[in-house]
């Protein structure tokens, strides 16, 4: 006995699909794009389709044990090819987004630091300048022995002074004419 679906109005309908579609995770099919692109891209891959290659090829022109399931034109090797090329080209293409999508947040973390640096640089020159603002109103070394120098040869003039003045006044001798 088949069991029959009652419509119910107070209830909203169940929109889901009867066949559901693979969910596949965006990170595990790009991090499976750039491995295959990287591998797609070294000596490695093209040794072992120029090995695979000439395999084909020699046991389809020799045709060892009557083995020669592709003639001379090649169209199933033709075929591999075409079929390869038409998964290589998107997975690459995919690893070659997610790179440019690194290597843009990259651009903006290096251009968001330089700005920082640049806003330092500007604030510590603002903080030079304003030292050499105020050193002009600081009495720097080289101006204080100057200053020292120039008092303490004045202390001795009258020192040489006072001395000169003493032995006059001390020998009791009239002051020269």
């Amino acid at each position: 006995m088949a069991r029959e679906r009652r419509v119910r109005l107070d209830q909203p309908k169940d929109r889901r699909p009867l066949i559901r579609r693979p969910e596949f995770d965006p990170e595990l099919f790009g991090s499976f794009a750039e491995t295959f692109a990287r591998f797609m891209g070294t000596a490695k891959f093209i040794a072992y389709m120029t090995v695979f290659v000439i395999a084909w090829v020699t046991l389809n022109v020799v045709g060892i044990y009557g083995l020669a399931w592709d003639v001379y034109p090649f169209i199933l090797l033709n075929l591999f090819f075409s079929t390869q090329a038409s998964y290589a080209a998107p997975l690459i293409l995919l690893a070659q987004n997610r790179q440019e999508a690194r290597d843009r947040v990259t651009q903006e973390q290096d251009r968001a630091a330089n700005a920082r640096a640049h806003a330092d640089m500007e604030f510590l020159a603002r903080e030079v300048a304003s030292l050499r603002l105020g050193m002009g109103e600081v009495a720097t070394r080289d101006f204080l022995r100057s200053e020292l120098r120039g008092l303490l040869c004045d202390l001795e003039d009258s020192l040489d002074a006072k001395e000169t003045d003493s032995e006059l006044s001390g020998r009791g001798d009239p002051a020269p004419q």
